[in-house]
């Protein structure tokens, strides 16, 4: 009878004659393997820069409201191109969010600045 190694750790593998992986630690551990090998997907480049900004905006926006320097937040991988959705308010200035974290970019004082703000129910409307 023809044994056949385990594709990820080499061991014999024992039962059916198509199995692959010795268990399923070895074929979970075979698969993340390849997936590091591979180029990241648009997918999950689009999903990490969505998370950063979120944890960055976050972290500046603890009250509520804040203002920020644009070139603070772009320090820590903030990126303003990433957002998910847009509220414009009655001055008709348009705040994009990164889910519950919105920003507005201002001059002041010469600066470039980021105007933070926290989603609100009455946003919706």
């Amino acid at each position: 009878m023809n044994r056949k190694a385990c594709k990820h750790c080499g061991k014999e593998i024992e039962g059916r004659s198509d199995k692959v992986f010795c268990d399923l630690h070895c074929k979970s551990s075979y698969h993340y393997r390849l997936s590091l090998e591979e180029a990241p997907r648009f997918y999950n480049k689009v999903d990490n820069q969505l998370k950063q900004n979120r944890r960055v905006l976050k972290a500046f926006n603890k009250a509520g409201k804040a203002t920020v320097r644009v070139s603070v937040l772009k320090e820590q991988g903030f990126n303003p191109k990433f957002f998910t959705h847009y509220w414009k308010n009655k001055k008709g200035d348009v705040y994009l969010f990164v889910y519950e974290y919105g920003f507005l970019k201002r001059m002041e004082g010469g600066n470039e600045k980021y105007i933070l703000i926290q989603w609100q129910d009455y946003m919706e409307k």
